[in-house]
């Protein structure tokens, strides 16, 4: 190939990588996922959630609330935040949500009970279950509780 019309053909190919980069990352959500923090919780439960940190878990509070606290033990993972007010936000109540949010992104899940203060899930067989437990805390908290059986 001529020297001249392979540095063309390199320029060009640098120019469309440049702009192909700059395009995805200004389209990047920078937001923590939901899904991603939930299966990682949940994939964490054999090993007695060894392999997470406190701050895991914050994502799943993120659509609902900005104070999540979440700590570990060797067998539960548990974080708890206050809710916005729902009048101010684009409604809905925040449990509601994050049932929805566990019933979405773990479709493997069991949903066993849905009530106005409590939504609970689990995965898996008996007497090697992950139960996921969703509930209010007040008018004002919930509380996410991963725990393995």
């Amino acid at each position: 190939m001529h020297p001249m019309i392979l540095k063309i053909s390199v320029g060009a190919s640098l120019c469309l990588a440049a702009v192909l980069c700059a395009e995805s990352a200004a389209h990047a959500d920078d937001t923590a996922s939901p899904c991603a923090a939930l299966k990682r919780i949940v994939a964490a439960a054999p090993q007695h959630f060894a392999a997470l940190a406190p701050n895991d878990g914050r994502a799943v509070a993120q659509p609902y609330g900005d104070d999540a606290h979440c700590t570990t033990t060797r067998d539960t993972y548990q974080c708890e935040w206050s809710t916005r007010n729902a009048d101010a936000d684009s409604g809905g109540n925040p449990l509601e949500g994050v049932g929805a949010d566990i019933a979405a992104c773990l479709p493997d899940a069991t949903h066993d009970l849905n009530s106005p203060g409590r939504q609970h899930f689990y995965l898996g067989a008996r007497g090697s279950r992950t139960e996921i437990t969703a509930q209010t805390e007040g008018s004002s908290r919930v509380r996410l509780s991963v725990s393995r059986e």
